[in-house]
């Protein structure tokens, strides 16, 4: 006997019980996206490998190691499964012309894929909600996004998330800044990781995102980004910190954050949970105004963030606050012959007028169906017998209180399970 299929390592299966935590989640999240005036764009799955060499940098994880790219030799073309979504939006709106008109506010959501090692919070098929802000330059955009964040927690009931903030300057500025964090590096050279040696001359920014303590000492005595920084650049920066503190939004500033993504310019931020052991990070994002010229469009600013659903839902769980899931209004049964048809365009018809119906599949007796509609959570159970075809009518018993059973016509069905219902809620 060959062996079971089971899933890619990796990349999960959402099954029906947890489906409604993701259900809940989303609900919630595309309610405030609305209440912002953000609206949807969808892009595919699959785009061009260079689009995401020239925007998220060749000297980066994601491009170097966690990239699922192959070749088309039907095409001659080199593909790659999108590890992330701004990219993507980017090359859509310089694609389609967006901006043509004025700036945008745009949201997306779907499955981003990076090929690395599986951990909690940490998946190859990975889920995220997107939300960019194109054509807007000043510091209010940047403070709208991190306002808007913390009103989501709010909305999701989340508690614990902290706010880390920075600002990495214009690319000018980081060029200065790289060469003085480059002879840092290289004098104490013998105390760096093999990584950190490969990525001194070619990126050395990513060397302040390491995790390896020894590396980390060296990073702490490196020059600071903030003190290369020109007064446009500050100003952008106070005029944040000015905005979220009218908004009351608390945030601690790390001058080692600089993300993990060559296309950020001046803010960055990540909202992060302990709870969540290594992988902490829920949210985060910032400005990226080089990235429409970087790709082949026409300089525009924007600022945007992604943030990780798994994760997010996963706090959800740990908080032990169920998702409130619809019951039926109703659990169809039928017994006796030709009652099964009359059932079954009842069933039609009362979901024809917005009731959540479930009609009993499979057969079994009367008995068996009964133990189903009980178990459903129903409000009430229909039930379809020989007497009532014969004088065209339909049973309701309340499943959820004592109350006796009674017949209403099929004629006026629709009004008269309107009636039952409301008197199986109260």
């Amino acid at each position: 006997m060959s062996a079971n299929i089971q899933a890619v390592r990796g990349m999960n299966d959402i099954l029906p019980d947890e489906a409604a935590w993701w259900r809940h989640f989303e609900a919630t999240v595309e309610a405030w996206l609305e209440r912002y005036g953000y609206r949807n764009i969808r892009m595919p799955l699959v785009e061009h490998t260079q689009l995401f060499r020239r925007a998220i940098g060749e000297v980066t994880d994601i491009v170097e190691k966690e990239m699922y790219s192959w070749r088309d030799e039907l095409n001659g073309e080199d593909l790659t499964l999108r590890p992330e979504g701004t990219a993507s939006c980017v090359r859509a709106a310089i694609e389609h012309n967006l901006l043509y008109d004025g700036p945008k506010r745009l949201w997306y959501a779907g499955a981003m894929y990076r090929h690395e090692r599986p951990q909690k919070g940490r998946y190859r098929q990975f889920h995220q909600y997107g939300v960019e802000a194109l054509g807007l330059e000043g510091p209010d955009i940047d403070a709208e996004h991190i306002v808007m964040c913390a009103a989501l927690w709010r909305d999701l009931g989340l508690g614990g998330i902290r706010l880390e903030l920075n600002t990495i300057g214009s690319a000018e500025e980081r060029a200065r800044y790289r060469a003085d964090l480059v002879r840092h590096l290289e004098a104490n050279v013998d105390r760096l990781d093999a990584d950190a040696r490969r990525r001194m001359h070619t990126n050395p920014l990513r060397v302040l995102d390491s995790k390896n303590p020894m590396v980390q000492d060296v990073v702490a005595g490196a020059p600071a980004l903030t003190g290369y920084l020109g007064q446009e650049s500050k100003a952008h920066f106070e005029g944040l910190r000015r905005l979220l503190a009218a908004a009351g939004v608390q945030y601690t500033i790390n001058p080692r954050l600089v993300r993990g993504l060559d296309y950020y310019n001046r803010t960055v931020f990540e909202w992060i949970s302990d709870a969540l052991g290594a992988q902490g990070t829920v949210c985060g994002g910032g400005r990226y105004d080089g990235l429409f010229a970087q790709i082949g469009g026409k300089t525009a600013p924007a600022t945007g963030f992604a943030m990780g659903n798994e994760r997010l839902i996963a706090l959800l769980r740990d908080g032990e606050r169920a998702p409130a899931t619809r019951p039926p209004d109703a659990y169809l049964l039928s017994h006796g012959d030709g009652t099964h048809e009359y059932a079954f365009t009842l069933a039609e018809v009362l979901r024809g007028a917005g009731y959540a119906i479930v009609q009993h599949a499979g057969g079994g007796s009367f008995k068996s169906q009964m133990k189903k509609a009980d178990a459903s959570g129903a409000w009430t159970a229909l039930i379809v017998g020989a007497d009532e075809v014969r004088d065209g009518d339909v049973s309701v018993k309340f499943m959820r209180k004592a109350e006796p059973q009674y017949r209403i016509a099929r004629a006026h069905v629709v009004a008269a399970f309107a009636d039952a219902l409301q008197k199986a809620r109260t």
